[in-house]
């Protein structure tokens, strides 16, 4: 199946979806969205890695920022941070430069390595994207974590590579349905920036959008 440019998601939301499916609708159907220290702090962190003028070559590596990126076939579109290309026997032509250079995606993150993230997920499908826009398998990548202040590699294998399109899948089949999901409250609740507006106890039956118009309407 391929996907029309005006159906394409969101790569970021491939991390929201992961942490918690409810907070991905709100987001990326609803279009709600609110600030927290967390959101904040991330969006300060990736002001300078979204430079699209920047080029840099440092030897045998060439980076570069702010790479927009899509794939018809996963119907998604997003950025990479920074892609780097780094010279080998493996990757792409480059203008000006001799040899090969292998591309390879690295992701900026303001906290430190969690499991189940959704993290490498995002920068998987990242991968996924440029394999299909340069034709050059991409093995691997990196997270590079603001508060360990280092990276951690990450492969691209079969499995995550499977997760990235099962989530999509997922993600395309709510977008087409404008539909919420209703989540169990858990203790990562109380770090979502989107607390107020999600109030998973009330929302029964209806949409946070539906909820917050009545409340409008109903306000003296």
């Amino acid at each position: 199946m391929t996907f029309k440019e005006e159906d394409f998601l969101q790569l970021s939301g491939l991390q929201h979806f992961r942490f918690c499916r409810r907070q991905w609708a709100l987001i990326h159907i609803e279009q709600q969205w609110a600030e927290n220290y967390r959101t904040m702090d991330g969006a300060l962190m990736h002001e300078n890695a979204h430079d699209a003028d920047f080029r840099e070559s440092r030897g045998d590596r060439i980076i570069t920022r702010g790479v927009s990126v899509f794939s018809p076939t996963l119907g998604v579109s997003g950025q990479c941070d920074v892609l780097e290309y780094h010279r080998g026997s493996r990757g792409i032509p480059m203008r000006g430069k001799e040899g090969l250079w292998q591309p390879y995606p690295v992701e900026y993150k303001r906290g430190e390595p969690r499991e189940d993230t959704g993290d490498a997920l995002q920068l998987c499908a990242q991968a996924m994207c440029l394999e299909e826009m340069l034709c050059c398998p991409i093995p691997e990548g990196a997270l590079y974590y603001g508060q360990i202040r280092r990276r951690i590699s990450v492969a691209f294998s079969p499995e995550l590579r499977g997760q990235v399109e099962d989530s999509l899948r997922q993600m395309h089949e709510l977008y087409r349905r404008g539909y919420t999901p209703k989540v169990k409250p858990t203790k990562s609740c109380n770090a979502c920036s989107l607390k107020e507006l999600c109030l998973p106890k009330l929302m029964k039956n209806r949409p946070v959008s539906a909820y917050l118009k009545n409340a409008v309407e109903d306000a003296p």
